[in-house]
């Protein structure tokens, strides 16, 4: 007769003693995780917005522009990693530009269609106050944009945060360090994959929520209608 085999290990879904003894571990991941995901906001705002009014100056190139973030977009992150690779090497800007690249579309899209919803009237009625191409853009049409773009950022930068756990296949994965290297890597080690998981989580209920109310700072005459339509 076979005898039984002994007990497993234990294996918790979830195990506070991984988080207290491996906080600076945890820690150096979020930090990754949150620099990475501010780093391509920041720079892909800086892409789109001349972009997004270069296609609302000029008409037929909207087309272009969309097409190609659109396309960007589609591209596997194995793909394009591997596309990057040869002009990058594996580093941590192999994984930021191509979280910058997937970043665009969203940011070029949401800031094209608010510089759009800017009324012709407004338009007509700044020039007739001898507001010039470049005042009435910072004074007038970016104001009143300003809620369109703040959405695809916030779009953006949720999707950003899922996305850079991706980064893990060259060592820069930030939470995604912990549930794949620690965790699916670590024979099937249950704390780690949830802990980085329910962290994920937590990272994009925060910061999106932060960017609501920077939102409303931005912009508090929506603040205004909010109460009226009440």
């Amino acid at each position: 007769m076979l005898a039984a085999p002994p007990d497993a290990a234990p294996n918790p879904w979830f195990d506070w003693s991984y988080v207290r003894d491996n906080a600076d571990t945890i820690l150096t991941a979020g930090e990754e995780h949150v620099i990475l995901t501010v780093q391509t906001i920041l720079i892909g705002t800086v892409i789109a917005l001349p972009l997004a009014v270069l296609a609302s100056r000029v008409r037929w190139l909207a087309g272009p522009i969309l097409g190609i973030t659109g396309v960007l977009y589609t591209i596997p992150s194995l793909a394009l990693f591997a596309g990057l690779y040869p002009f990058v090497g594996f580093s941590r800007n192999l994984v930021l530009i191509g979280l910058v690249l997937y970043a665009l579309l969203i940011l070029v899209r949401n800031t094209l269609t608010g510089l759009r919803g800017v009324p012709d009237e407004v338009r007509d009625a700044a020039l007739g106050m001898g507001y010039g191409r470049g005042r009435m853009f910072w004074r007038v049409e970016l104001p009143i944009a300003v809620p369109a773009i703040m959405t695809g950022v916030r779009t953006a930068t949720v999707s950003t945060i899922g996305l850079v756990t991706v980064g893990v296949i060259v060592g820069f994965g930030g939470f995604g360090q912990l549930i794949v290297v620690e965790g699916f890597n670590s024979n099937f080690h249950r704390a780690p994959i949830v802990a980085g998981t329910l962290l994920c989580v937590a990272l994009a209920l925060v910061i999106d929520l932060a960017l609501i109310l920077l939102t409303r700072i931005l912009v508090p005459w929506a603040r205004g209608r909010e109460v009226a339509a009440s």
